[in-house]
């Protein structure tokens, strides 16, 4: 028996009995559901910092639209206000780094 503790995503436990094996699960809301989707993150960007790749930041994306709704905001909300900071304050996208300001 393995033993892993940490949150998986929702169709993990069918993916698990199709292979013929069992799991134990639990459900869990609230601070706690918090808790464990920002351990979830801290995961995924950490797995995102050694591999690089589009499926980790489709990972880290699916955490924190589940970190949204777990506050009571839907993705829609999270990605309006992206686009509002965005049109007030600018993105990442030039890379601009502030050295100093006089």
């Amino acid at each position: 028996m393995k033993v892993y503790n940490k949150l998986v995503r929702d169709k993990i436990p069918e993916i698990i009995k199709a292979s013929g094996k069992t799991p134990k699960t639990e459900i869990i809301t609230g601070e706690l559901k918090t808790e464990y989707l920002e351990l979830k993150l801290k995961e995924e960007v950490k797995e995102y910092l050694e591999d690089k790749n589009i499926e980790e930041l489709a990972d880290i994306l699916e955490v924190l639209f589940a970190l949204s709704d777990n506050l009571g905001y839907s993705e829609e909300d999270l990605l309006n206000k992206r686009l509002e900071k965005k049109e007030e304050r600018g993105g990442f996208k030039e890379g601009i780094v502030l050295k100093e300001v006089k």
